[in-house]
């Protein structure tokens, strides 16, 4: 658990257009003066909350940048992400994973009320709106889960974990780092992923290391599981992270961390890691975050 963790670098990640989809992210309309035929949406990073500083050199913030849609990677009860490609015309170019959150039509998080104990809201009309589930409440709930998320991840990066680089966040819409290849195969998640013990005692180690963190900033996932979890250039990259846990101002907080760590040590322990135990794994973190 004393191993120093190292923080990830930014991948370059280049290729050109390849299918062009109008979607949600980036602009729908084309400035007039291109014509009929004019292409994928601009990019809306200049319209968006920005990630931390210092951006990553492959995030591509130019404005004349193109917003292509290449297809689904995963839908979920909550949100559904899809995989973009930003480039500019005849330039560089980055794949992202776009994740939007469902709106007042569909299904939103199960038990949210838990996990958002001890966060606050502070116009009361908004906490009426979401605590009686109208329409405008519902919409507000997908904002928010959006905005959480974005403010975990950002936290988290500057703090040195490995979580996917959130380029951008508007209305319910996150836009973050694509973990996977060049070529747009998505890292499989710790669910998936085949190796022998000693290969699984190793990511152990850099997954405690990674919730380490978590817990220096007073955190825990609020939902871990090897579905959560993706394994990429043999390191642990902790995703999905909007109903992340403040262990400390939710009265919840010991309950989320002591499940958190049950539900994953359970997985590393029926796979051979002998280190893999669930109650000293949640007094260590829960000591870290105690401070």
């Amino acid at each position: 658990m004393d191993d120093p963790v190292r923080r990830r670098r930014p991948r370059p990640l280049t290729s050109g257009p390849r299918l062009v989809v109008e979607g949600r992210s980036g602009r729908a309309t084309p400035d007039l003066d291109l014509g009929i035929d004019a292409g994928p949406p601009f990019s809306s990073y200049d319209v968006a909350s920005h990630g931390p500083d210092p951006v990553p050199d492959w995030v591509i913030t130019s404005a004349s940048a193109r917003d292509t849609t290449l297809g689904p990677l995963k839908s979920g009860k909550e949100a559904d992400v899809a995989l973009l490609e930003r480039a500019v015309p005849s330039g560089p170019g980055s794949l992202l994973a776009v994740k939007t959150y469902r709106d007042s039509h569909h299904r939103m998080f199960h038990r949210d009320s838990g996990y958002q104990e001890g966060r606050r809201t502070r116009r009361s009309r908004e906490s009426r709106a979401m605590a009686t589930r109208t329409a405008f409440g519902r919409e507000l709930l997908a904002s928010k889960w959006a905005t959480a998320e974005f403010a975990v991840l950002s936290t988290l990066w500057r703090a040195g974990a490995n979580v996917p680089y959130p380029v951008q966040m508007l209305g319910s819409e996150l836009m973050m780092e694509f973990i996977g290849s060049p070529d747009g195969v998505a890292a499989p998640r710790l669910s998936s992923w085949t190796g022998d013990a000693a290969e699984f005692t190793e990511l152990w180690h850099d997954l405690v290391a990674g919730l380490e963190i978590l817990a220096q900033e007073g955190l825990t996932h609020g939902d871990l599981s090897p579905y959560n979890v993706l394994v990429h250039q043999d390191r642990c990259v902790i995703i999905d992270l909007p109903q992340a846990v403040d262990v400390i101002a939710n009265p919840q907080g010991e309950t989320f961390l002591r499940r958190d760590t049950q539900v994953i040590a359970g997985f590393f322990a029926r796979r051979g890691v002998l280190e893999a135990d669930g109650e000293l794994l949640a007094l260590h973190l829960g000591g870290i975050a105690r401070g």
